[in-house]
């Protein structure tokens, strides 16, 4: 495959005149010359100008919101508003065309309901876009917090025997047919002859080889998906999130809370500098739905001044007892 530059890397780059090759999907398409592409590395577009008039029509007629194109161009700087650079086509090859007739994601803002019905696409929209970008940077950073404090990585068992102490409803893994399982003689299902020869289920925690690895390794870490069944609707309920799970010999309580204090500032920190793009997205986002809903029950602090809140203050602590 040709080498081909993010259109992130091209947005912030101080170079022009320079041949470059950019790959991404269309996003609009006016006047039979400017398409504003995106490749998901930044919820920005760039421009590419097509030379319409030595352009094959069949072409231009394929260049429709949702195609996935190659353009080989010229990075020169851009004489519109909005952006520092942009590219002058010389090459265009569709590389998977979109009916633009069934195409379901227009350039305009969509609702989140409509846009479960379109799960395959709904990470071309610059609200999943910056939610995935940011969740990533994150994910990376929790190891790198971690790694440089001298932590072991533990990849727990995902089907266990395991309740956690009982941390949670589990969601029963068998290969028994259950709508005629075998049985004992009280009638309960006889999971000695399910393939761990016990009942097992997803796990609701990897604590219990967290605790046996930090008893050989001191510091350990687990980071992985953890499962819940209960039947709970509620917008604070999830059947599959992913958990992390420090166990530390040694460690203290006040050690246990310095960890967390660190941890999450740490990430926080790291994440805002690396998506500052998206999260301001993200803060206009949120103030624009906050403006649905009566004074009084709207946020005192923006999506980001909650976030600097976290980092310049030092988290309070207290007993069991002042808490209740």
């Amino acid at each position: 495959m040709s080498q081909r530059t993010k259109i992130k890397a091209l947005l912030e780059s101080e170079q022009t005149n320079i041949e470059v090759t950019v790959k991404g999907w269309i996003r609009t398409f006016r006047n039979n010359q400017f398409i504003a592409l995106n490749d998901g590395s930044t919820n920005n577009n760039i421009q590419v100008v097509v030379d319409f008039e030595n352009t094959d029509p069949a072409l231009l007629k394929r260049l429709t919101t949702g195609a996935a194109i190659s353009v080989v161009g010229q990075l020169v700087a851009s004489l519109g508003k909005g952006q520092k650079v942009e590219v002058k086509a010389t090459q265009i090859e569709v590389l998977g065309d979109s009916d633009p007739e069934k195409y379901p994601l227009q350039p305009k803002k969509h609702s989140l309901e409509f846009l479960r019905e379109i799960a395959h696409l709904r990470f071309r929209t610059n609200t999943f876009g910056a939610i995935f970008r940011v969740r990533n940077t994150l994910s990376y950073a929790i190891h790198r917090f971690f790694n440089d404090r001298g932590f072991v990585y533990l990849h727990t068992p995902i089907i266990t025997a395991s309740d956690a102490e009982g941390a949670g409803e589990a969601f029963k893994v068998t290969n028994l047919d259950m709508a005629n399982p075998p049985r004992v003689e009280n009638g309960d299902v006889d999971y000695k002859q399910d393939f761990f020869g016990k009942a097992t289920n997803l796990t609701v925690s990897g604590q219990l080889e967290g605790e046996l690895g930090a008893m050989a390794l001191s510091d350990i870490y687990t980071f992985g998906p953890t499962f819940r069944a209960e039947n709970s609707n509620t917008t604070r309920h999830l059947a599959e999130f992913w958990m992390i799970e420090p166990e530390m010999a040694f460690y203290d309580l006040n050690d246990n809370m310095d960890l967390a204090e660190a941890l999450l500032k740490y990430v926080i920190k790291y994440d805002l500098d690396k998506n500052a793009e998206d999260y301001e997205f993200l803060t206009q986002r949120l103030l624009e739905e906050e403006k649905q809903k009566p004074q009084q029950e709207r946020s005192e602090m923006s999506l980001l001044e909650k976030l600097q809140f976290c980092l310049e203050n030092s988290f309070e602590r207290l007993t069991y007892t002042e808490a209740i």
